[in-house]
């Protein structure tokens, strides 16, 4: 049974588990989708009244933007384990003969290329989502601030998260080039998720006081 399948407690109980997958990129991806879930929602409290008919179109089709992201992040929560375990497979490979370690080392240098690949699509989107909230606040129904403001702190762990995860299997590269390239990415993202979090807690402030 995949990760998605499994009722709240069930994955609860195997991230609290001894396994070490799931761990931090799982639920990375799964706060992101729960942070999309969230905009899903504002976005049908918003469609469909007469208040908000002049933004139906647009928050319409941000509701339908959201709902894929949210799809597409809840498979990476188990993608991102099985990218873990791939790079198990890789160390648990034969390594008695000279031919033996070089194949060793190559299948390890592309599983953990591809463990922090997999991080980088969950930052990626949940970096999306940050940058779409301000659309909401701005013409979403304001009786559902607060689920916005969640939805940003969701979006914000998410992306954090998954750079952690990012920046872990960096470490572990022997390609110094590849290594340098993700941390560069962590480098931009942070700071632009940074920047987009700060701005939507300072609206949702505003608008809670």
């Amino acid at each position: 049974m995949s990760l998605v399948e499994l009722s709240l407690k069930g994955f609860v109980d195997e991230v609290e588990s001894s396994s070490p997958a799931p761990g931090g990129g799982s639920v990375a991806a799964y706060a992101g989708a729960q942070g999309f879930a969230l905009m899903a929602m504002v976005c049908r409290l918003t469609v469909g009244r007469e208040k908000f008919k002049a933004v139906k179109e647009e928050v319409s089709a941000l509701m339908q933007t959201a709902e894929k992201r949210m799809e597409t992040l809840l498979a990476l929560v188990d993608e991102d384990t099985q990218g873990f375990y791939g790079v198990m497979d890789a160390l648990g490979l034969p390594k008695s003969t000279e031919e033996e370690k070089a194949a060793r080392r190559e299948a390890l240098e592309l599983a953990t290329i591809k463990a922090a690949e997999i991080p980088q699509k969950t930052a990626s989107l949940c970096l999306e989502g940050l940058e779409k909230i301000p659309v909401l606040l701005a013409k979403g129904n304001p009786n559902a601030l607060s689920d916005l403001g969640v939805a940003a702190l969701m979006l914000e762990s998410g992306l954090e998260g998954a750079l952690y995860n990012i920046q872990i299997n960096a470490q572990g590269l022997k390609t110094e080039e590849r290594a340098q390239q993700f941390r560069s990415t962590v480098f931009q993202m942070r700071a632009d998720g940074k920047k987009l979090s700060l701005n939507i807690k300072e609206q949702v402030y505003k608008g809670l006081n």
